[in-house]
């Protein structure tokens, strides 16, 4: 019998039963993964803090960037769809709390009501993240890279910014886009811009009321040049940037974009992950698997993952959007 009574004690956790904090063996893996998990996300903001630190004269300024609002074109909206897709994710934390609430008292359509809205809750965060993604790949203004790497972006005199589309002339050049395949050795380069560089100077000489402002802050501004200083500057000129990717982007340096993409698409796909699994736990309640163990707790187990993919996004969003 006291042998009988040991293998039991041991097998408990593995079987479901109280384990350390009286936690089953379930749960105490999501533990452990929500722990490793969290260090891995701590790493990535870490080295970011550090990037923006090095950095912080010339790195962009948020409210800057993401000033898009769904069907409000041409209207400066800086951080407004940022908050919205924020609450809207922290409020699916709220419906999975009740989810698990619910399946605490065994209420079946309530935990499938509940389930549903998180997993609604999760698509809308993901296509509001796809779509600010998209925004920030294309870009709106344009900009210009000299042969230092440095972004010169075009105000006009009030210190608005200037779309490229409203001054660049249209010049009878031939470009032609590189590729591998044309014979060039080991070179290729990406979509070409809307206007060579060229048309982007030619443009700004004709215009007398353009400036340039550098990615250079100074009482958090960015410095715009006389004149005189903005051609001499536009002598360096060597791309047309129109949008980000991990390459160059017109915001300013190009860290900015890399870690953005890192982070926010390694979060998104944290994101994407928990609604699949909400799904799955989801049709699991339809078919009242559940209600056969007589416990819900796999409904808990997968609110632990979602409130902590919650709980990192608080942390992406002060990183990126708020410092």
């Amino acid at each position: 019998m006291g042998a009988a009574v040991t293998t039991h004690d041991e097998h408990a956790l593995l079987d479901g039963g109280p384990g350390p904090l009286g936690a089953t063996y379930g749960k105490m893996m999501m533990w452990y993964f929500i722990l490793s998990d969290a260090l891995t996300f701590s790493g990535f903001l870490a080295a970011y803090g550090f990037s923006r630190f090095k950095f912080i004269e010339t790195w962009p300024i948020a409210d800057e960037v993401f000033t898009h609002f769904p069907f409000l074109h041409g209207v400066d909206a800086p951080m407004y769809y940022v908050a919205l897709m924020t609450f809207i994710l922290i409020f699916s934390s709220v419906t999975m709390v009740l989810a698990v609430d619910a399946g605490h008292h065994m209420k079946q359509k309530k935990v499938a009501l509940y389930m549903a809205l998180t997993i609604v809750g999760g698509f809308i965060f993901l296509g509001s993240q796809a779509w600010e993604w998209k925004n920030f790949i294309k870009g709106e203004f344009g900009a210009i890279e000299t042969q230092g790497g440095a972004m010169l972006q075009f105000v006009n005199k009030e210190g608005e910014r200037v779309a490229l589309a409203e001054f660049a002339k249209v010049l009878p050049e031939d470009r032609e886009q590189l590729e591998r395949k044309d014979g060039v050795w080991f070179m290729g380069e990406g979509s070409l811009p809307s206007y060579s560089v060229n048309e982007v100077v030619e443009g700004f000489k004709a215009n007398p009321d353009l400036l340039i402002r550098t990615e250079q802050i100074v009482d958090k501004k960015k410095v715009v040049l006389s004149r005189e200083e903005s051609i001499k500057r536009l002598a360096d000129a060597q791309y047309v940037v129109e949008g980000a990717n991990l390459v160059r982007n017109e915001y300013g340096h190009k860290l900015f974009a890399d870690f953005f993409f890192f982070i926010t698409g390694f979060h998104g796909f944290h994101v994407f992950s928990g609604v699949v699994i909400n799904i799955i736990i989801f049709f699991n309640v339809l078919l009242g698997t559940y209600e056969k163990r007589k416990s819900y707790e796999m409904v808990e187990k997968v609110g632990l993952y979602w409130h902590f993919v919650d709980l990192v996004w608080v942390f992406v969003f002060t990183f990126f959007y708020l410092v």
